[in-house]
């Protein structure tokens, strides 16, 4: 009779709250039943339904700090959705969980040619923001596979990385000005164009990166770079890993400025790619240990491209290099970079898949790898071991292809590949966050007095702890 009772008056809240949150927002931006709803009811890459009472679509700031001083009110937790992209158990939600899509929060402002800068609100898809910027012969340096879905609110959440970090840096390093929603409805604006501002702390750091667990990021300042008139990219093959560092040294030296991805691949990842594709036959053979793709970005084509070129010849000369394939064309060079950015490929060869995203310093990249591939192979449910990352900035990706999918197989695969972070000073997560499923190994990337600030600045910006509870702490 309790839980009968219990339900009945939830029920009864969740109608009333519907009712005041349809005043705000319009009767057509709240959706609570339906097969509409369904698309913002689930787990990314799983059929699992997760059942929040009611998507909620906000078309201002304001409208986002008014839901909020009602959910504040009335104590109801409320989950932020972008693109649903994420890989670690964010999008997760509760049937008495709000959520709060940001999808109609989708324009791009202005965009200043003068002084190099994009203003986006955060339901904004990265692929427009980046077509938007191309009009203007601008660039925003952000890039990665899931940029044709991937919002602006989740990626500055997240403080997502990708292709260019080694020479643009992660998502903070691109952000000018920022504007969020506490807990309580407050809003926080700091929506400056400017580079250099030490007028005390720099308040919008604690939004970015913080997976909507302090403020809900509302708009977005990007600054810009002058749109590269040149591009080129190479694909290389070595069998050492030691040669993997040289080149990267090498190419550093030689490229200057205009090195903006080096990204490796493991062998036996590189195969199942290459061999996913008829299109990918005039590639590099199969047979060599590791795999490199660099990307350089300047402002002279045929300067940019005799350079690339002796760069590699002499790396070849040097025996650092194997073999390589510099891109010809375009289609050439888009047909390198699709077989990076295509892991669905591997994500597909087994029932089951579980990925990593952890950093370790460059030098013992190698050493740890390898023993957790040896680890790996002695598990009977282990079907497939892919690797592959962006090693300029120590960042590895696997991608964990199993027959079997339990929370114990899960588990045990989680320990093998984070055993050694805390011992290497390296971190769970590189670039997709924390989330729900990472929660339990915070610790071997965070030491105790750091984890305890963290809840602090959560209890004094969330006290009702309504923001994306249960992320990260």
């Amino acid at each position: 009779y309790y839980e009968l009772l219990l339900e009945f008056f939830i029920k009864i809240k969740d109608k009333d709250l519907l009712k005041k949150l349809e005043k705000i927002v319009g009767e057509n931006s709240v959706l609570s039943n339906g097969k509409e709803k369904l698309r913002f009811d689930h787990i990314w890459k799983t059929d699992i339904p997760t059942n929040a009472f009611a998507v909620i679509f906000p078309k201002s700031t304001k409208q986002i700090s008014e839901i909020m001083k009602l959910c504040y009110l009335n104590n109801q937790k409320v989950v932020i959705q972008g693109g649903l992209t994420n890989l670690v158990g964010s999008t997760e939600t509760k049937k008495s969980d709000l959520v709060i899509s940001l999808d109609k929060m989708n324009k791009i402002e202005e965009i200043d040619t003068k002084s190099r800068t994009m203003t986006v609100q955060s339901g904004v898809v990265l692929e427009d923001a980046l077509t938007a910027a191309d009009e203007k012969k601008l660039m925003l340096p952000l890039n990665f596979g899931a940029k044709g879905s991937a919002q602006i609110g989740g990626i500055v959440s997240t403080n997502a990385g990708g292709l260019r970090v080694l020479r643009f840096g992660m998502t903070r390093n691109l952000i000018l000005g920022l504007e969020a929603v506490l807990s309580n409805g407050e809003i926080i604006s700091s929506m400056k164009k400017i580079t250099k501002d030490n007028s005390g702390y720099d308040i919008k750091q604690l939004f970015i990166g913080s997976e909507g667990t302090l403020g809900i990021i509302s708009k977005v300042i990007f600054k810009l770079e002058e749109k590269p008139t040149s591009r080129f990219s190479a694909l290389v093959a070595l069998e050492d890993y030691d040669n993997v560092i040289d080149l990267l040294k090498f190419m550093q030296k030689g490229l200057s400025g205009s090195l903006s991805g080096f990204e490796l691949i493991w062998g036996e990842t590189y195969k199942t790619m290459r061999d996913s594709s008829p299109e990918y036959s005039s590639l590099l053979d199969t047979n060599f240990k590791y795999y490199v793709i660099i990307e350089s970005l300047g402002s002279d084509a045929k300067a940019e491209l005799e350079r690339l070129s002796d760069l590699i010849y002499q790396a070849m000369e040097k025996n650092i290099a194997e073999d390589a394939l510099l891109a010809q064309n375009d289609r050439e060079l888009k047909m390198i970079w699709n077989l990076r950015e295509d892991v669905s490929v591997l994500a597909k060869k087994s029932k089951f898949d579980q990925h990593f995203d952890i950093s370790l310093p460059i030098p013992v990249i190698e050493k740890e790898v390898n023993i957790a591939i040896r680890k790996l192979n002695k598990l009977s449910y282990v079907d497939n071991i892919f690797v592959f990352g962006h090693l300029a900035d120590g960042n590895i990706h696997f991608i964990i292809g199993k027959s079997e999918n339990d929370k114990e197989k899960t588990k045990k695969i989680n320990e093998i590949i984070y055993k050694n972070l805390k011992k290497n000073l390296g971190s769970v997560s590189a670039e997709h966050g924390i989330g729900r499923d990472k929660k339990e190994y915070l610790n071997t990337s965070r030491s105790k007095s750091e984890i305890n600030l963290m809840i602090k600045l959560k209890k004094t910006l969330d006290p009702m702890n309504i923001l994306n509870s249960g992320r990260i702490i």
